[in-house]
């Protein structure tokens, strides 16, 4: 599913227009980025967690040439799911 899908799924399920749901994305995009970038957490109950982990940093080497490269220290996120999206994704019985 890319962004495009996801905006008409959200205004078929929530009878919004498609320009309103795409509003809606955007604004929702925006707050999980500037959380994200004052290094809160965004709890949303039931589906998961999203958790800014700092990264220190390391000694790497390039594939084609094997030269060591130093990568910058950085912030990377950790999605953890919560429960109700993991039973919905691991159904018993269903088969994969």
């Amino acid at each position: 599913m890319n962004k495009s899908d996801l905006i008409e799924a959200l205004a078929l399920r929530s009878g919004l227009s498609k320009q309103k749901a795409k509003g809606m994305l955007e604004a929702y995009v925006e707050i999980v980025t500037e959380a994200m970038s004052h290094n809160e957490e965004i709890v949303l109950i039931g589906f998961g967690t999203f958790i800014p982990r700092p990264q220190t940093e390391r000694l790497a080497r390039n594939p084609k040439t094997g030269t060591p490269v130093m990568i910058p220290a950085r912030t990377t996120v950790k999605f953890k799911p919560g429960k109700y999206l993991l039973d919905a994704i691991n159904k018993p019985g269903e088969k994969k």
